[in-house]
């Protein structure tokens, strides 16, 4: 079970480091690198504003963080 988890975090973490090389970087010049913006820009709809590979890149990262953490589980044993 072990292994098979291995594998899956390996291939999840390809496809999010392929999916984060497919998108495009915001031209909002420094602050865009940390991710700047106002709060009226987060303030509602913001899942709704976000692309269908920045959805994806969501999705995967999710993924990504439960098989590290039940990888760190198993592991515990």
């Amino acid at each position: 079970m072990f292994l098979v988890i291995a594998i899956l975090h390996i291939l999840i973490a390809f496809a999010l480091m392929g999916v984060i090389i497919l998108q495009q970087r915001k031209q909002s010049g420094f602050a865009g690198v940390f991710g700047g913006g106002t709060q009226a820009d987060m303030s509602s709809g913001q899942w709704q504003r976000l692309s269908g590979l920045s959805k994806i890149t969501v999705l995967l990262l999710a993924l990504f963080m439960l098989t590290s953490l039940v990888l760190v589980l198993m592991s515990a044993r």
